[in-house]
């Protein structure tokens, strides 16, 4: 099933995937890629982590062993990223989405969480879950505005967290920036260790080109803007998130023609970090009914 959505506003273009994880394929301005394209084999093969962007739903990054404590229990949860040992990024990137309402410039898909069979182990509370897509777009400038939400469709209160996953082109010369206060450093499954200050290489206030960079942490105390400048592509993104995103994941890799800069609500492994009564994880609940949602904006501007 193909069921890609396409958004135009004056010079800019975007192209969604909803049956593939609620992703986004594509997203250019004036012919040029904001985001990371996705490639012919990712769309053959429906790798949503080839694609431009996915969605983090409900919870982002990773949650150790695969083991949720909340409540009092244990909750086991399937370790669904290959041999990692970990759960990772929730369930939304793995599921079709249906599309709700689009037009022109504007979209909306959700997808439901039914917490039965084998979906019990990949989260064991039901929700319902959206998200829109609004492009608008000037001769000098676009904006992709992006929002994420979920409801409680169970009868029992559960921790929760959302983001999104965007990967943006880049080579050595791309100037990233933004401020936060700390970051997480790491053991080599990517689990937090110990809380430090932003420094030498992993510290982008003022903007700095990455280089050699090599980076796959959270940061803590996020301002909510990010900024990068491609001189290749001629153009500049501005990453913007509501107050909901005090934590910014940016990920790296020693080669690659792609880095991602993405905005959560909660730490890594926060839910775990929270019963243990460790402070300032991001974690929130969300009770039988309730809602929540946060904003992002991905804003592209040729430089004058």
């Amino acid at each position: 099933m193909d069921e890609s959505v396409s958004l135009a506003a004056g010079g800019a273009r975007v192209e969604l995937a909803p049956d593939i994880g609620g992703a986004i394929a594509d997203f250019t301005f004036r012919g040029r890629d904001v985001l990371r394209p996705t490639t012919a084999a990712a769309r053959a093969d429906r790798c949503v982590r080839g694609h431009a962007c996915y969605p983090l739903v409900p919870y982002s990054n990773r949650i150790a062993q695969g083991e949720l404590t909340f409540g009092g229990r244990a909750h086991a949860l399937a370790r669904n990223f290959g041999d990692h040992p970990h759960a990772i990024h929730g369930v939304g990137w793995q599921r079709p989405w249906r599309v709700v309402d689009c037009d022109t410039a504007s979209a909306l898909i959700a997808f439901e969480h039914d917490a039965c069979g084998d979906h019990f182990h990949a989260w064991p509370w039901p929700f319902a879950a959206w998200q829109s897509f609004a492009l608008s777009a000037d001769d000098a400038a676009a904006t992709l505005t992006l929002r994420i939400g979920l409801r409680n469709a169970g009868c029992e209160a559960f921790p929760f967290g959302l983001g999104w996953h965007p990967y943006f082109p880049r080579d050595a010369a791309t100037v990233l920036g933004f401020t936060a206060r700390a970051l997480w450093e790491t053991d080599p499954t990517c689990l937090p260790t110990a809380l430090v200050a932003p420094t030498g290489q992993r510290c982008f206030a003022p903007p700095r080109a990455i280089g050699t960079t090599r980076l796959d942490n959270v940061y803590t105390g996020w301002d909510g803007r990010a900024t990068l400048a491609d001189a290749m592509r001629g153009h500049a993104v501005d990453i913007e998130a509501d107050g909901a995103c005090p934590y910014l994941v940016v990920f790296i890799a020693a080669s690659g023609d792609y880095l991602a800069v993405e905005p959560v609500t909660q730490m890594t492994d926060a839910f775990n970090r929270a019963a243990r009564g460790e402070r300032d994880t991001g974690t929130r609940f969300l009770e039988p009914g309730a809602a929540f949602s946060c904003t992002m904006r991905i804003s592209v501007r040729t430089p004058s």
